[in-house]
């Protein structure tokens, strides 16, 4: 039998917790040195039912982009999730896991010829378009593709636009690109959008859903009998202190307005809503250095520049790619002043700041800083540059959380560790007598059982 590192075991915590009480007891003995998360799953499943309790209408496919961690992506798969792929290796992940391929639509409007070839001997026909140059390619490549047209309709900020890449404009090109598709013989079955990653405008989806409908009426008089697919995107907030709450009213009172009468699937492709507030990162002050300027009328001004063992490089990539806004807590609270500083990663590159200025109280080297809500886009970015580890991801749930979702992991009992403490690196557990695999087909007792 194959034996389970200790970071890759789930642990099934009991008694009161939080994930920062997990990172103390990790690092407490001192053996601890690298990075590392603690991934909350309760976290996971407690967003998945909120989404369905306000938008019970709504498919929630999660977008694998976002944070492809296998625990994350089969925890959702139990759940019921669908999942939007872009790249024929997220579409091998998904699948591995026992997914099928009506669960996933391969979201990817300007697609490689292989990937397509590859979607189409897996069985994921649904897949998005454009412009007429993709409409050619999978016309060679697929011609029993099942089509999705994505249109532009931006937020007025977000923290990504993705309208400057991807999305053909609803009133000029969609209509003429719906019209080519007809003439070529392909199946429009749908519209999508996506309003940009991270923004707090809540009205955009109404507009796009408008713009949706009358798309609708487009694609069925030019042809396309099968039009029922809305795809809403993403951009829907994943911090721990956020809410979907007006988004999905917004949601909701639009596609009743809109499609009122008519039958219509509706699925969204959350990403950092379901990964972002999963994870907590720890990382430990490696080096500090002190630095003491003169300012007017002779006033010096202190500052400290500390070093962790993470960056920009790794998960801190969000901070260049995602344009996040990281804040470190100290992992032991302090009654010290927080003082002016800026955090550093471990890299030689002088581009590697993670906090290019904050306030922190005095830490000593061996001190250990934690970031929350850092589970969306940063791991599947993370590089090991310069020979710095990528974090490993500690994974826990809570004991009544884990006897209802236990039977649909396609886990054995020697993934999980029960009741015991938490340790730094450490010799390989002794394996666990061997478990049948679980059946996933009991997800509505799941769903039943944790609401």
């Amino acid at each position: 039998m194959k034996v389970i590192e200790e970071e890759q075991r789930i642990r099934v915590m009991e008694g009161p917790w939080s994930p920062v009480g997990v990172i103390r007891e990790i690092v407490a003995d001192g053996a601890q040195e690298d990075p590392f998360y603690v991934m909350d799953l309760g976290e996971v499943v407690a967003r998945y039912h909120r989404w369905r309790e306000l938008m019970p209408n709504v498919e929630p496919f999660y977008a694998v982009k976002c944070n492809d961690d296998r625990l994350l992506v089969t925890t959702l798969a139990a759940l019921g999730a669908g999942f939007d792929c872009a790249s024929k290796a997220e579409i091998e992940l998904v699948t591995s896991i026992g997914v099928s391929p009506q669960r996933i639509i391969f979201a990817n409007p300007a697609k490689m010829a292989s990937h397509i070839r590859y979607s189409s001997a897996a069985g994921v026909d649904v897949m998005t378009f454009d412009s007429e140059t993709e409409l050619v390619k999978i016309k060679q490549y697929m011609p029993h593709a099942q089509l999705v047209i994505r249109i532009r309709c931006d937020a007025a900020a977000a923290q990504c636009p993705l309208g400057i890449k991807f999305g053909c404009d609803p009133v000029t090109e969609a209509p003429r690109l719906i019209k080519v598709a007809a003439v070529l013989g392909l199946e429009i079955i749908g519209v999508s959008f996506h309003v940009g990653s991270g923004t707090d405008e809540t009205g955009v989806y109404g507009r796009a859903i408008r713009f949706a409908r009358a798309l609708f009426t487009v694609a069925e008089n030019a042809g396309h009998r099968r039009v029922h697919l809305l795809d809403i995107g993403g951009g829907f907030p994943g911090g721990r202190d956020s809410s979907i709450n007006e988004v999905a009213q917004v949601i909701n009172s639009a596609v009743e307005s809109e499609f009122a009468g008519r039958t219509v699937r509706v699925i969204a492709e959350p990403g950092r809503y379901f990964a972002a507030a999963a994870y907590t990162l720890a990382a430990m002050v490696h080096a500090k250095r002190e630095l003491t300027s003169k300012e007017g009328a002779g006033e010096e001004d202190k500052h400290t520049m500390y070093f962790i063992n993470d960056g920009v490089y790794g998960s801190f990539n969000c901070v260049l790619y995602d344009h996040q806004h990281v804040v470190a807590e100290p992992l032991e609270p302090s009654m010290d002043k927080a003082l002016p500083c800026s955090v550093w990663g471990p890299t030689c590159d002088g581009l590697d700041c993670v906090l290019p200025a904050t306030k922190l109280p005095t830490l000593s080297v061996g001190e250990w800083l934690v970031f929350r809500d850092m589970g969306a886009y940063t791991l599947p970015v993370a590089s090991a540059f310069n020979g710095f580890p990528v974090p490993k991801v500690r994974a826990v749930v809570d004991t009544r959380l884990w006897t209802a979702l236990k039977e649909l992991w396609p886990l054995t009992e020697s993934h999980f560790v029960v009741g015991s403490r938490m340790t730094g690196p450490s010799a390989t557990p002794p394996p666990s007598p061997p478990h049948h695999e679980a059946s996933q087909h009991v997800a509505v007792f799941v769903e039943c059982a944790l609401k």
